[in-house]
C-alpha cells in the first residue's frame, strides 16, 4: 500500500468551523479559506436554503474540507 502524506491547509480548523457554524448561509468560511465564487454562490442562495451549509459543516468536522488549493483543514 502507498503510504500518502496529507496535504494540511494553512488556514485554522476552529475559525473556519466557527465561521461556518455562525455565518455558513452567508458563505463566510468559503471566504476565509479563498473559494471565492462558490463563497458568493452561497451569499446568494443562503448557503444553498441551508442544506450546503450544512454539508460543509459535515465535511468540515470530518476532515474533508479543502482550501482553495486542495490543501485539507484538519483540527491536528
Amino acid at each position: 500500500m502507498e503510504n500518502q502524506v496529507e496535504n494540511l491547509s494553512e488556514k485554522g480548523f476552529v475559525p473556519t468551523i466557527l465561521l461556518c457554524f455562525f455565518f455558513g448561509v452567508f458563505g463566510v468560511h468559503r471566504f476565509y479559506v479563498g473559494k471565492i465564487g462558490t463563497g458568493i454562490l452561497m451569499l446568494l442562495t443562503f448557503g444553498g436554503f441551508g442544506f450546503w451549509s450544512l454539508y460543509d459543516f459535515i465535511m468540515i468536522v470530518i476532515g474533508k474540507f479543502t482550501d482553495s488549493n486542495g490543501a485539507v483543514i484538519k483540527n491536528s
